[in-house]
């Protein structure tokens, strides 16, 4: 994964998805931070959840959210990346 801070995501998810209120992006990314932090898996398949995927859809794995395998160039909040 490719890392990114919350506030350049935000940014670049908003100027994306100008309908996106940026402060309530940034709270559930900061929830979904510290969700992962504190180990929480994705409710399909037990796996890591992605902080980015889950603000957005519900608490999910790369894989479960998107229906695709290689997240090798898609972003995952700095903090939490392992890559």
């Amino acid at each position: 994964m490719v890392p990114i801070s919350i506030d350049s995501f935000v940014n670049k998810h908003c100027k994306s998805n100008p309908a996106e209120e940026p402060s309530k992006l940034k709270k559930r990314i900061k929830e979904a931070v510290k969700d992962k932090k504190n180990g929480a898996s994705c409710f399909n398949c037990n796996q890591e959840i992605w902080a980015i995927g889950s603000a957005v859809a519900y608490q999910g794995c790369f894989s479960c959210i998107t229906g695709e395998a290689d997240a090798s160039e898609d972003y995952e909040i700095d903090e939490v990346c392992w890559s």
